[in-house]
């Protein structure tokens, strides 16, 4: 290799490197703003911390992959962010909770229900588990599909449809996540949590509290559920 193009390769790297410090340093004062924000709300979450291996899959993914190109220099900030269509991507803090309360460990089986930026998707791939995600406005399909596969997700499986019914031919699922709020909780969703499983949903109307619920399947016909924490998520749409 000739001594120019080692050159160029090391400056090249240089200044990715660079890059990716910059934005390392964001996250890493995002990680930081979840953790206080975690301390503040323990009451509710009955834990005063989070698996480290949550903060540290979410200290790796690029957020700012996963917005619109203008809002990335608000990527870490710990708020939600708008992302089209009447939807957004959900605050860190919330991400982090969610993905803490299904307790799921590597290659585990994990469905997703609102893909939407693919945000949360990347971030349980990040953890090692096998995701399949749903998103019912087309447009934020394609542009997940996209964004996962530019930031090294593409392992994850995407579906254009209504979340809702979940994705039967794939189950059980040993987690199941929704990130849009329900007026219900969706029996067929109930019906592909495996034995053992979690799946966290906020439950509520768009004009009133919703309430973060973790429901677990303990046996065969066995369900157990717990309000988490009172929330705000944009409502799960589809014709229920």
């Amino acid at each position: 290799m000739g001594l120019t193009l080692l050159l160029s390769i090391v400056l090249f790297a240089g200044v990715d490197l660079v890059h990716a410090d910059a934005f390392q340093a964001e996250r890493d004062g995002m990680i930081s703003e979840i953790e206080q924000d975690v301390r503040d709300t323990s009451n509710w979450l009955k834990r005063s911390a989070l698996d480290d291996r949550v903060l540290a899959a979410m200290a790796r993914v690029p957020r700012h992959a996963f917005v619109p190109e203008e809002l990335v220099g608000r990527a870490y900030q710990n708020s939600p962010l708008p992302i089209g269509h009447g939807q957004t991507i959900s605050q860190p803090y919330i991400v982090a909770i969610m993905t803490d309360l299904l307790e799921l460990e590597p290659g585990q089986r994990v469905l997703e229900i609102g893909t939407g930026s693919g945000y949360q998707a990347a971030v349980l791939a990040e953890l090692g588990m096998e995701v399949w995600s749903i998103e019912i406005i087309e447009p934020l399909g394609e542009r997940a599909e996209a964004a996962l596969g530019e930031a090294g997700y593409g392992e994850v499986h995407l579906r254009l449809g209504d979340g809702y019914y979940g994705w039967e031919e794939a189950a059980p699922f040993d987690g199941i996540v929704v990130t849009a709020a329900a007026s219900h909780i969706p029996p067929p969703l109930v019906s592909q949590l495996a034995v053992g499983g979690n799946m966290i949903i906020p439950v509520g109307s768009r004009f009133s509290v919703q309430e973060l619920i973790l429901i677990s399947r303990v046996g065969a016909d066995e369900i157990v559920t717990r309000q988490v924490l009172p929330v705000r998520f944009v409502p799960l749409t589809g014709g229920h």
